[in-house]
């Protein structure tokens, strides 16, 4: 057989692929609508260049048809990529890298661990871009995840992020750079360059948990390019916000950027306040043309009013699943604040070091090694309404609207995280079936410590509660906070080891297979300081993931998967082990999926997914033996997701999300979350539908609406959150070529609602009118 040197292939390949892109832009040419006589930006057209020359020799190549299939099946990849009128100086930026142009994206190595393109990921993935996330004018994941349809919002006790993704609640399941990232605080978007959805189990690519799916912040990076850019943001409650992403290549072999921010502002809630500030330089370095890298270091500080939301109203007689009850506003005001403004806080400081290097052998084998070092400081403290301590109403105002219970804790909760991972991947043919293999490793250790201590009121006796008048609730007296035997006290040590394989295979150019596994081992000891005790537990778990993709043309996809998850018995936050949880087995998430893809466009996305995912093992309370469980509760969920995503023209640029979700116990968890109930927080019907146009050079303008249908606050059903429309809409003037300014008005229509909840007293309302104007300059 004949063989050609790596020169010649290059060659070859350079020929072909320029080939192609003359033959898509003469197509283009023929198809695109002609630009608007106002002179309207449309889509840069694609340039493709030579590749690097690369100064060592490769080993024999495969045969010519391989190759020449390759070419085929980055035909779409090639096709979206954005490119400027010039090479960048460090290399393929990294929206070059992944495709991205305004809202679309191409591909992602978020979902897979190889930079794929999104209609062979056989999975529902949704990225939001970093111009998605300017347009928006928001700055929190809990805003942008609104807009992703399976995506419901948790109120995380009002001092940290929380999702529910397909069903399934947690406060752990973010990452940054493929890192853990699962300690419970708010995070900014200053420096993400994406944020990536992936739903359903993902434990191959990211270990235990994630059972519904997960979120992942993609970073900026020192990728060569020059930007210099600056903004000043003001708007409603007296906010105040200024950012900087400063970069550029020093040389061919050096490129550094800065991103930092301050934000101070107040809330549309009485006493609400917070302040925050980052900053986060990088630097990339190139000591040969195989080898990158990365070193990057973040501190981000973020201090707030916590607040736990508003009650339920009581009803007599008590609420039931066939008769529920409604959130509580007295006199229908939603700014009110149920807790104390003199003792209501949470603040974290996190410190994060990142170093990856990346080389490339030449022979189709690459490896990347990362580190990561995180030091989260946090604690929080709330006054909220509760039932603890058996005060009137249980948590709820009662009936004759005259009572409220109040109750108070607080929690220190600090950890560190070290991880290290290494991932192999491997391009290659077995005759005339392409492979794309990953392996690799993940190592890692996390410590810290768990303290919780009660609140008492001096006011009331020195009771674990208080009592205040719903229509007149914030709380101005004294709270002594103590640690009593019951409360959490322990420090915990997290070993992890694990190893995966995957084999992304195309059999033909219209049949391709995904398989893989990964094996994890969580180990875990923790020390109970009120007992003195030490208790370990080691849980060993191999995730399977298979999944077949048919692709009857180039850019339409037909896939379905099947792939596990596990979560150990301690839980998300893994602080503590007791009796109980000693001897649990791990939950388990099996997800089933059947989706389609297609690109309508070369920048126009559609998806849709069919999925069933079981939850088991879920412990239900022992009542015969406290603190004991049996781990019979299960949950069932199914559902319909579709989402379109990219450019309708030139300049019109949409993301609409629809999806239907059945989230429900199969069997019981406790005496009141039975068979039949929904799940907390999960609406039948959620929309999201966001839309840009260019009217001109210099307007643009945005339209957004949100819809979720009812839920509940809890799954035992009893106090509905009714059902809210939402729009928000944006106004966008390119001053000239350095200046810039957009206005977002979110919730345009003033609309009162619910917007989320923790359990069935802890009711936040949503944001009212709120304005945001921004001025950028780009240098």
């Amino acid at each position: 057989m004949m063989k050609l040197s790596r020169a010649s292939l290059r060659l070859f390949g350079s020929a072909s692929c320029v080939a192609l892109c003359l033959s898509i832009g003469e197509a283009d040419a023929q198809t695109q609508p002609a630009p608007s006589q106002g002179g309207a930006a449309s889509l840069p057209a694609v340039t493709v260049n030579p590749p690097e020359t690369r100064r060592r020799p490769a080993p024999p190549a495969t045969r010519t048809s391989t190759n020449a299939r390759r070419g085929r099946r980055t035909q779409l990849a090639r096709r979206n990529e954005p490119v400027s009128s010039e090479k960048p100086a460090f290399g393929p930026t990294q929206d070059a890298r992944t495709g991205t142009v305004g809202v679309y994206a191409n591909s992602t190595a978020v979902a897979t661990k190889t930079n794929t393109p999104l209609i062979d990921i056989p999975q529902s993935v949704s990225v939001l871009t970093r111009q998605y996330i300017e347009d928006q004018g928001f700055q929190t994941l809990t805003d942008v995840t609104r807009y992703v349809p399976g995506v419901a919002i948790h109120q995380g006790e009002g001092n940290r992020d929380e999702l529910v993704i397909r069903g399934v609640d947690s406060s752990a399941n973010f990452y940054v750079n493929g890192f853990r990232d699962d300690v419970q605080y708010f995070r900014d978007l200053y420096n993400a360059q994406s944020v990536e959805v992936l739903k359903g189990p993902s434990a191959l690519t990211f270990g235990r948990g994630a059972g519904g799916g997960l979120v992942n912040r993609t970073l900026k990076e020192a990728d060569g390019s020059r930007i210099y850019e600056a903004t000043m943001q003001t708007g409603s409650y007296n906010d105040k916000r200024v950012s900087l992403d400063a970069g550029q290549a020093v040389n061919e072999n050096v490129a550094v950027r800065l991103n930092t921010f301050y934000e101070n502002s107040d809330t549309f809630r009485d006493y609400g306040h917070f302040e925050r500030y980052g900053f986060n330089p990088t630097v990339t370095l190139k000591p040969t043309d195989d080898t990158k890298i990365k070193l990057s270091y973040e501190f981000y500080h973020d201090d707030r009013l916590a607040d736990r939301g508003n009650p339920s109203l009581g009803i007599p007689g008590g609420a039931t699943r066939f008769n529920p009850t409604a959130p509580f506003a007295p006199n229908g005001d939603l700014t009110t604040f149920f807790g104390s403004p003199i003792y209501n806080s949470a603040k974290v400081e996190v410190q994060t070091g990142m170093a990856v290097i990346e080389h490339d052998f030449g022979n189709g084998l690459t490896v990347k090694n990362s580190t990561l070092y995180a030091d989260y400081n946090r604690g929080y403290r709330n006054v909220y309404p509760g039932g603890t301590g058996g005060g009137p109403g249980g948590g709820a105002v009662t009936p004759d609207l005259t009572r409220l219970s109040l109750n108070a804790y607080q929690n220190y909760t600090p950890r560190e995280n070290v991880f290290n991972q290494t991932d192999f991947i491997y391009k290659t043919a077995t005759g005339s079936v392409l492979h794309t293999v990953a392996f690799g490793t993940e190592f890692g250790r996390q410590t810290g410590l768990s303290r919780r201590d009660s609140g008492i009121f001096p006011n009331n006796g020195n009771r674990a509660f208080d009592v205040v008048n719903p229509f007149n609730p914030t709380y101005f007296g004294p709270v002594v906070f103590t640690h009593l035997p019951t409360d959490a006290n322990s420090k915990y040590r997290l070993n992890i080891a694990s190893g995966y394989v995957q084999d992304q295979i195309e059999a033909t150019h219209w049949l391709q297979f995904f398989l893989g596994a990964r094996y994890d081992s969580f180990e875990l000891s923790a020390f109970d300081f009120n007992t003195n005790i030490n208790r370990s537990r080691v849980d060993e778990k191999v995730s399977p993931r298979v999944a077949i993709i048919v692709k009857p043309i180039d850019n339409l996809s037909v896939y379905t998967a099947y792939s596990t998850s596990f979560l150990p018995a301690s839980g998300d936050q893994f602080s503590a082990l007791n009796p109980g949880t000693l001897i649990l087995q791990p939950q388990k998430f099996e997800n089933t999926e059947v989706g389609v893809k297609w690109n309508i466009q070369p920048k126009l996305l559609f998806t849709a997914a069919l999925y069933e995912l079981n939850r088991t093992n879920v412990p239900i309370a022992d009542p015969n033996n406290p603190g004991f469980f049996f781990p019979s509760g299960a949950n069932q969920i199914r559902g319909f997701e579709t989402a379109i995503t990219g450019y309708v023209t030139p300049d019109w640029q949409t993301t609409f999300g629809y999806a239907y979700t059945d989230a429900r116990v199969t069997s019981a968890t406790s005496a009141t979350i039975v068979p039949g109930n929904r799940v907390q927080l999960v609406p039948f019907n959620q929309f999201a539908w966001w839309n840009k146009y260019q009217i001109d050079q210099r307007w643009a303008a945005s339209l957004g609406i949100i819809y979720f249908s009812d839920s509940f606050a809890s799954s035992d059903d009893t106090v509905r959150l009714p059902g809210f429309w939402r729009f928000d809409a944006g106004l966008f003037a390119k001053i000239d070529e350095t200046w810039s300014a957009q206005l977002n008005v979110e919730n345009i229509f003033n609309t009162g609602y619910w917007a989320t909840a923790d359990g069935n007293n802890n009711i936040s309302p949503g944001q009212g009118r709120t304005f945001r104007v921004l001025a950028r300059a780009r240098f």
